[in-house]
């Protein structure tokens, strides 16, 4: 049985030694978030800013079901996914189930709902008035749009961050659609807890350091860029 001061000093020694499989798995890892976030900006960061501005019927229901989607447990938006794509599933001649794509479809259902709102929430606090002015200077609607949006850059960033964290730390949902495949579907938070169950505590040390590593990166750059942003 290893004591935790050998656990933490093997895991360290298989990150500094770029072990293949802690390589692997972060790597995996990487790729579906990164797929998936980029997937929910480009759905979430138009919606949210036109959610914000927009007058339609309905505008309060459809905000019901997006702050809803912001608070709902991944492994529901798992199991959605799974439904929709195993074999009796409406999606499921696809053959996505327990694959890469079926991990993505389910982070991106989890992270849309968070770059939707926290970008509704950023349009919203920009000063109402900026839009009117920019009009009447003769920017079109969709310049003013665009500079209104630009304004609440800072409340963007922070969705999109936001999104990232919960994806890269979820646990439910991708073990669920990615079956937790070994050199297939396994990611940083699936091999933790299976690493964990076996005993391997130098192995779920090192892929739960990288984890916390990615996450402070994510957020160091996102509390730098701030200042910067603002000046822009």
């Amino acid at each position: 049985m290893q004591t935790i001061i050998e656990a933490i000093a093997q895991a360290i020694q298989l990150i500094l030694t770029l072990d293949p499989v802690v390589v692997e798995i972060a790597g995996r890892t990487l790729l579906v978030t990164s797929i998936a976030l980029s997937i929910s900006m480009v759905v979430g960061v138009p919606a949210g800013a036109w959610l914000a501005v927009a007058r339609v019927p309905g505008k309060k229901l459809f905000t019901a079901f997006i702050y809803t989607g912001m608070g709902m447990p991944p492994v529901v938006a798992g199991l959605a996914v799974y439904l929709l794509l195993s074999r009796a599933g409406p999606l499921g001649d696809l053959g996505w189930l327990f694959t890469i794509r079926a991990m993505v479809v389910a982070q991106v259902i989890i992270a849309t709902p968070l770059v939707v709102g926290v970008t509704m929430s950023a349009v919203l606090a920009v000063e109402p008035a900026l839009f009117f002015q920019l009009r009447a200077l003769g920017a079109t609607r969709l310049q003013a749009r665009l500079a209104v949006l630009y304004e609440a850059r800072v409340g963007v960033i922070v969705g999109l961050v936001a999104g990232f964290g919960s994806i890269i730390s979820e646990v439910g949902a991708v073990m669920l659609v990615g079956g937790n495949i070994d050199g297939s579907t396994r990611v940083l938070t699936t091999a933790i807890v299976l690493e964990t169950r076996k005993g391997n505590f130098d192995l779920a040390l090192a892929l739960g350091i990288i984890l916390l590593g990615l996450s402070f990166m994510a957020n160091l750059g996102m509390a730098l860029g701030q200042g910067r942003l603002q000046h822009l």
